[in-house]
């Protein structure tokens, strides 16, 4: 496959979140545009409709490359544990006496049965086939009819440990057990980046899930340009409040950083900068991380939703979760926080996913050669650039 695309246009260096970064938001509303790529680009629909890229999607960098599996406030308290499916693996992510998060498949190492389920606080597991028992450390610590296992190295026979790593709020993890982690390097400058919002001290509020048959490449699209708020979002705040075709927009090697400007940025015009200039009370902070996690930042918590594919090219799961940056401490301010996830997680259900369903249609039935890939919408272009990379095709 050749992906028919422009060289990389050369971007500014990324910013941290200051005046500086409000200022570009301004200039661009003051003066109708926004940041642009260089060309249109052409995609085939083969990017999005093809099985066996799918496959080679899966092999080569959903299950080599550190994903984000769980919140770290999901398990905020020793012998926590969740138990959670990825792209059809059960995986069982823990925090142990010590207060280490811990990522297992979540297979007896007898017959492959699961251990655990759900959610809670627990010590122990036990396999509900033949009840061997394993710790929260992974470590096989029972086996009824012991006799029959006599020649057996316990220690060698725990749950297989994924490499994993807790970093800025969230247990990251490799899907391929003799793969390595290294999050410096995956993150890069996107490190620093994401250290400025502490989301280790965010708490964790709500999540819903949801299927679409689209491509898990098209949903994260959709996370990456402003292009259709008007259209898709104009009954919702999203379209009320936000400015439509207008982000600043920056790189961080694989990953990027889109800020889309609220209506009222415009107000600073003539203004000094203040504390009114922050970035995140003047636009919506929206990052991708590749390869599938959205972070979608307001003034009051993040949005995470991370996507993956599901049996088919153009078929997707969707995790949709929300963390308060100021932990509820009454019933008033749950209520509040399930209104504020109430309202975005619509938005992601009855807006975007009731589109997109049509763009996977498009691609599994259309006849046309390829999409485009318009110069506002460079972040979509720079998702497709990266995975094209990834994946060996040509651009």
């Amino acid at each position: 496959m050749t992906i028919v695309s422009p060289p990389v246009a050369a971007h500014r260096p990324p910013t941290v979140l200051g005046p500086e970064l409000t200022r570009r938001a301004l200039d661009l509303a003051l003066s109708n545009t926004t940041d642009m790529a260089e060309e249109v680009l052409r995609v085939p629909l083969s990017y999005y409709n093809d099985d066996k890229l799918a496959d080679l999607e899966e092999s080569t960098i959903l299950r080599r490359v550190p994903i984000p599996v769980l919140a770290s406030a999901q398990i905020p308290e020793k012998f926590d544990y969740v138990v959670r499916s990825v792209i059809g693996d059960s995986l069982l992510i823990t925090r142990d006496r010590e207060g280490k998060a811990h990522v297992f498949q979540n297979y007896c190492r007898h017959r492959g049965a699961m251990p655990a389920c759900g959610s809670g606080n627990s010590r122990r597991f036990t396999c509900p086939y033949h009840a061997w028992v394993y710790d929260n450390k992974g470590q096989l610590k029972g086996v009824p009819g012991a006799a029959g296992f006599d020649s057996i190295d316990r220690d060698a026979y725990g749950l297989v440990e994924l490499p994993n790593e807790e970093r800025h709020g969230f247990i990251w993890a490799v899907l391929t057990a003799d793969a390595g982690i290294d999050l410096d390097d995956h993150l890069g400058a996107m490190n620093n980046e994401l250290a400025q919002w502490n989301y280790e001290n965010f708490q964790y509020h709500d999540e819903r899930s949801l299927t679409s048959e689209v491509s898990w490449k098209g949903a994260l699209e959709a996370f990456a340009e402003g292009y259709h708020f008007p259209f898709v979002h104009g009954s919702s705040v999203i379209g009320q409040n936000t400015l439509a075709n207008t982000h600043v927009y920056d790189e961080y090697g694989e990953h990027h950083r889109i800020g889309f400007p609220f209506s009222w940025v415009t107000d600073l015009d003539g203004t000094d900068p203040d504390d009114t200039w922050e970035p995140i009370r003047q636009m919506g902070v929206i990052y991708w991380i590749y390869p599938n996690l959205i972070l979608a930042n307001s003034p009051v918590g993040v949005e995470v939703i991370d996507i993956l594919p599901e049996s088919s090219a153009t078929r997707c799961t969707v995790r949709h979760s929300w963390m308060a940056k100021y932990p509820a401490t009454t019933d008033e301010q749950r209520a509040m926080y399930d209104t504020i996830f109430g309202q975005v997680h619509a938005a992601v259900r009855d807006e975007d996913f009731a589109m997109l369903p049509q763009c996977g249609q498009g691609v599994r039935r259309g006849q046309h050669e390829h999409m485009l890939i318009g110069r506002n919408e460079i972040g979509v272009q720079h998702m497709i650039k990266v995975m094209a990379g990834k994946l060996g095709l040509s651009l």
